[in-house]
């Protein structure tokens, strides 16, 4: 049984990945287009379902509602599971 139902409306969009994605990530990865393995759908991260009344963050794409991410935060350590997610393209800025 999943922890977080894809029906329950208490979610944030996904912006709520930002501040814990940025102790992983150096870019801010809300601007981030991921596509969703499930549905195929585009978009930016920011627009993720985020739940968070468990021990991570569950982030549930908003066309099919299947899960695309999931992040745990330990003391020393943190697991990231992108399996949901077929692709993820990272905006990087202008380079040097």
């Amino acid at each position: 049984m999943d922890a977080y139902p894809a029906h329950d409306d208490a979610y944030h969009d996904g912006n709520a990945l930002g501040g814990p994605l940025s102790e992983l990530f150096a870019v801010d990865l809300t601007d981030a287009v991921g596509r969703c393995a499930s549905c195929g759908r585009r978009g930016p991260m920011a627009q993720l379902r985020v739940y968070d009344r468990a021990p991570g963050l569950v982030a549930r794409c908003p066309r099919c509602e299947q899960v695309v991410l999931r992040l745990v935060r330990g003391k020393d350590t943190a697991w990231l599971d992108l399996q949901g997610a077929s692709s993820l393209r990272i905006p990087l800025g202008p380079s040097s």
